[in-house]
């Protein structure tokens, strides 16, 4: 397996982020953001100096970690449609088929179902200029948009009949969703699952947690995938410094606490990583 991870929440400053994934041993980023600017917002000339940088530093982005398909369903599409274009040529300039997007907020208190039609006719659109631009699409299970359970995140993907389209599980996200049980969700989306975003968090609390600490079931996903041969990657997304929980650690050390988190339960399971 693979470890990456959201590098910005190590530190906005790109030098930085890069110090602390060499001190942890990790060799690819999950590119969100840099210098506080959204990845798709940076300018052509902040994206060579980037991937310059990267390549310096033999660091490889594992995925955009894109915001698409992080608006309202309510929201006008087409200026969507046009970050999309741009996520597709970042992807292309650092070297990577995989671009994160989400499923559309839903309004507070309504129906999922209400918008389903709606739903599936953005995310067959955006499928099938991924399938023109040869990208693989990593549907995130963000909490309050149609796919925040596995139910309806399986009904998005097998609506949607693409190859270009698969589930980055986020096993965290699921249980501030109220999905009462991660392996469930896992053995219901197995087929699907060709990326994994490690966060855990307290079902007593909703709050985030190192890996394993929480509800999440870090171990037992961990070990299901070994059992299905999986050598993808696993992405550390923590937030843990908006918990509240660490007031005394900084963004840094509390990216580091997480990364030997998820290491301790590999090394637990025999699982080498890269």
């Amino acid at each position: 397996m693979k470890l990456t991870g959201f590098a910005d929440e190590i530190a906005a400053d790109l030098t930085r982020q890069l110090e602390v994934l060499r001190q942890e041993e990790i060799r690819y980023l999950e590119f969100r953001s840099v210098d506080g600017i959204n990845v798709l917002q940076l300018s052509d000339e902040h994206l060579q100096l980037v991937k310059a940088e990267l390549e310096r530093n033999g660091v490889r982005v594992s995925a955009i970690g894109s915001p698409i398909g992080k608006i309202g369903i309510q929201d006008e599409m087409e200026p969507h449609l046009l970050a999309f274009d741009r996520a597709i040529a970042v992807a292309k300039l650092f070297g990577t088929a995989h671009i994160r997007l989400f499923s559309f907020f839903i309004p507070r208190g309504d129906d999922p179902g209400i918008y389903r039609d709606e739903v599936m006719l953005r995310m067959k659109l955006l499928v099938r200029r991924a399938e023109e631009a040869d990208v693989l699409l990593l549907l995130e299970n963000e909490t309050g948009t149609y796919a925040d359970t596995p139910e309806r995140c399986l009904d998005v993907i097998e609506h949607c009949g693409s190859s270009c389209l698969r589930h980055a599980f986020d096993p965290g996200n699921y249980i501030q969703s109220g999905v009462a049980s991660t392996m469930a969700a896992y053995r219901l989306l197995e087929g699907y699952v060709a990326y994994m975003h490690v966060k855990d968090v307290s079902s007593r609390t909703g709050k985030e947690t190192p890996a394993g600490q929480g509800d999440g079931r870090l171990p037992e996903l961990i070990g299901s995938l070994q059992q299905r041969g999986y050598d993808g990657f696993l992405s550390l997304e923590p937030h843990l410094a908006s918990t509240g929980q660490y007031p005394n650690e900084s963004s840094e050390e509390l990216f580091v606490r997480a990364s030997r988190a998820l290491k301790s339960i590999l090394d637990r399971a025999g699982q080498a990583w890269t």
